[in-house]
C-alpha cells in the first residue's frame, strides 16, 4: 500500500466508504465498484485503497472471522498474519506462564497482538514499517490503553518492564509488499538477535515450518502447527514459555478442534512392514516435528517404506494426527496399469497424493483417463526397503 492510499483511507470518508462498498468477491464486482466510485467524483488514490480493502476483507474472513469486517490490511500483511484461533492459543501460553505485559516485535497488521489483548494482556506492538504500524494501530484501537503501537525496529525497543516477547522475523519491504521466511540472513530482526533475546527472557518466535532444524537451539521447545491440513508455522518457545520435558510438539487443528502430540526429542520411526488394509498420512506438523514414530506406536502401525512418511496397519483407526485411507488396490506405478484400474472401478473424480517419487501430480493427472461416477484417492509412493523397494500406485478411499 502506498502512503497516498493510506492517507486517503485513514479518514472518516475513506473508512465509511470501505464499509459501504461491502465485500467484493469477483473481478466484475471490483470493476463495477471502481466505476461507481470514480463516477461519484472520488480521487483515484481513495478509490484504489477502498476497493483494495474490500477485497482483502473477503480474504481475511478465513483468518479473522467477523473481526475482519472492521480491520485494515496490506496484501502481504494479511498473508503473514497468524490466524486468530492460533493467535489465541499463543496468547493463552503467555498467560499460563504468568506474563501480563507482552511486547509483540514485528507485529505486522496486529493479528497476534489481537489475540494477546483479547485475553486481557497489556501489549506493546512494534513494526519497522510505518504503513503497517499505522494499520496495526487502527486494528488494535478497540483495546484502548491496553495496547500501545509504535513504529520502530525490534532491536531498538526498550523492553524494560515487559514480561515476555512475541517475535515474527521475516524479510520485509516498504509497505509489507513482500515477506519471506525462507532466507534467515534476510530477516529483520535477525535470527541470531532473536535467539540471543530468547536466551535472556521468555520469548515466542514465529518461523516458517520448513526452517532448517539445525538452526533450532537446544534449549527451546519447537512447536509445529497444522490447521485444516496445512502446516502453517513453527514456534520456538523459550524460558517460562517452554514446557517442562517438551522439546518437540505437533499441534493439529481441524474444524476448530485441537490435538497436540509432545515429546522430549525426535522419536524413532517404527520398522517398515508390508502394506496392510489401511494407509495413514500423518499431519504435516507431525512430520516436521519428527513424531511419526510416536503416532505409529499409538496406531500399532508400521512405515510403508524407508524415508516415506506414510504408515500402514490392518485395522481402521480414528486419530487426530493422521488422515486414513482404506486400500482398494495396489499396482505398479505405470500409467497403463493405473488407467486400467481406474476404468474398471469407474473412477471419474480422483484425488492424487504422492510421497517419495519425483512426480508432478498435476502433470500426472493429464495422463489418466477418468470416466465414471465413482471417486477415489490415488497415492503414488515407494514401499519396502533395501533391494525390495518398489514404486507403487495405491487406489484407496478416505476413511
Amino acid at each position: 500500500m502506498e502512503q497516498a492510499e493510506l492517507t486517503a483511507l485513514l479518514t472518516a470518508e475513506g473508512l465509511r466508504m470501505v464499509d459501504e462498498v461491502g465485500p467484493l468477491t469477483t473481478t466484475a464486482e471490483v470493476a463495477s465498484a471502481v466505476s461507481r466510485l470514480r463516477a461519484a467524483g472520488h480521487a483515484p488514490d481513495l478509490v484504489s485503497a477502498v476497493v483494495g480493502q474490500a477485497r482483502l476483507r473477503v480474504r481475511a474472513a478465513a483468518k479473522f472471522g467477523a473481526f475482519a469486517d472492521r480491520m485494515l490490511f496490506t496484501r502481504a500483511g494479511l498473508e503473514q498474519a497468524t490466524r486468530l484461533e492460533v493467535a489465541a492459543r499463543h496468547a493463552g501460553r503467555f498467560r499460563a506462564a504468568g506474563a501480563t505485559r507482552v511486547a509483540d516485535l514485528g507485529c505486522g497488521i496486529g493479528g497476534d497482538a489481537l489475540g494477546l489483548a483479547g485475553i486481557g494482556l497489556d501489549v506493546l506492538a512494534v513494526d519497522a514499517d510505518e504503513t503497517t504500524a499505522a494499520l496495526a494501530a487502527y486494528n488494535l484501537a478497540p483495546f484502548g490503553d491496553a495496547v500501545s503501537v509504535r513504529h520502530g525496529r525490534a532491536e531498538a525497543t526498550d523492553l524494560t518492564g515487559w514480561d515476555a516477547v512475541w517475535l515474527d522475523p521475516a524479510r520485509r519491504t516498504a509497505g509489507h509488499t513482500e515477506t519471506s521466511r525462507t532466507r534467515p540472513e534476510d530477516w529483520s530482526p535477525s535470527l541470531d538477535w532473536a535467539f540471543s533475546l530468547a536466551a535472556r527472557m521468555p520469548v515466542g518466535i514465529k518461523l516458517g515450518p520448513g526452517l532448517d532444524r539445525g538452526l533450532i537451539p537446544d534449549d527451546v521447545e519447537a512447536q509445529w502447527i497444522s490447521v485444516d491440513g496445512s502446516t502453517l508455522e513453527l514456534v520456538l518457545w523459550s524460558g517460562s514459555l517452554r514446557r517442562a520435558d517438551v522439546r518437540r510438539a505437533a499441534l493439529v487443528i481441524r474444524g476448530g478442534a485441537a490435538a497436540e502430540l509432545t515429546a522430549p526429542a525426535d522419536t524413532e520411526d517404527e520398522p517398515i512392514r508390508e502394506l496392510g488394509a489401511f494407509l495413514h498420512e500423518p499431519e504435516g506438523a507431525v512430520i516436521r516435528a519428527r513424531l511419526i514414530g510416536e503416532v505409529a506406536r499409538t496406531l500399532q502401525a508400521g512405515m510403508v517404506g524407508d524415508g516415506i512418511a506414510y504408515l500402514t496397519s490392518d485395522a481402521a483407526v480414528t486419530n487426530a494426527f493422521v488422515q486414513s485411507f482404506r486400500v482398494r488396490e495396489v499396482m505398479p506405478l505405470k500409467v497403463p496399469t493405473i488407467n486400467a484400474c481406474l476404468q474398471s472401478n469407474g473412477i471419474g473424480t480422483l484425488e492424487i497424493k504422492k510421497r517419495g517419487v519425483d512426480i508432478d501430480p498435476a502433470q500426472f493427472r493429464r495422463k489418466l483417463t477418468l470416466r465414471g461416477e465413482a471417486s477415489a484417492t490415488l497415492l503414488l509412493t515407494r514401499v519396502g526397503e533395501g533391494s525390495a523397494v518398489k514404486r507403487v500406485a495405491i487406489l484407496a478411499d478416505r476413511v
